[in-house]
C-alpha cells in the first residue's frame, strides 16, 4: 500500500526522464519493481482478443499471451474494470505466474475509451493492494496512455 506522497515522487521521477513507448514502460517497471510489496510487474499490450506482453520486472512467467476474459488480467479487459484481488486462491480462473504470489492488482491503460494494455502488479502477501494503490497505478497508467507510441 503505497502513499500519496510515494505516488508523487514516484510519478515525479518518471516524468523528469523524458521518455515514452517501450522505454518509459520499462522504466516504470523498474521503478514500481522497487517498491514494498510489488513483486512482480509487468505491461501487457492489447491485441485484438489478446494481452500480449510487453515490458515486465521479475520472475519470468508462461503467460505471455492471454485471451481477454482468461485470468485476472483478461476478465480486467473484458469488463472494462480494474482488478484489485485480495487473494488470487479465491479466483477460480486465476492464472498462476508463480507460487508465491498471492495478490493481484490489474488496471487498464485507456486511450479515451480504448483499452491499449494493462499494468498488472503481483504481491506476496494477502491483501498487498488497496485503493491507494489503484489511484496511484491509474495516474501511472494516464502517464503511460500519453506516452504510449
Amino acid at each position: 500500500m503505497i502513499t500519496a506522497i510515494k505516488a508523487i515522487e514516484f510519478l515525479n521521477e518518471l516524468r523528469s526522464k523524458n521518455l515514452s513507448g517501450a522505454l518509459l514502460r520499462k522504466a516504470a517497471m523498474q521503478g514500481l519493481f522497487e517498491l514494498p510489496g510489488y513483486d512482480w510487474c509487468g505491461v501487457y499490450r492489447l491485441e485484438k482478443d489478446t494481452l500480449v506482453l510487453d515490458e515486465y520486472v521479475g520472475e519470468e512467467t508462461d503467460h505471455t499471451h492471454i485471451k481477454v476474459g482468461v485470468g485476472v488480467c483478461g476478465t480486467a479487459v473484458a469488463e472494462d474494470e480494474n482488478q484489485v484481488i485480495a487473494d488470487v486462491t479465491k479466483i477460480e480462473n486465476y492464472l498462476s505466474c508463480s507460487l508465491s504470489t498471492r495478490s493481484e492488482i490489474v488496471v487498464l491503460i485507456r486511450d479515451g475509451s480504448i483499452v491499449l494494455g494493462q499494468i498488472d502488479i503481483d504481491g506476496h502477501a494477502v491483501g498487498a493492494f488497496d485503493y491507494s494503490d489503484e489511484k496511484f497505478l491509474q495516474d501511472l497508467a494516464d502517464f503511460l496512455s500519453d506516452n504510449w507510441a
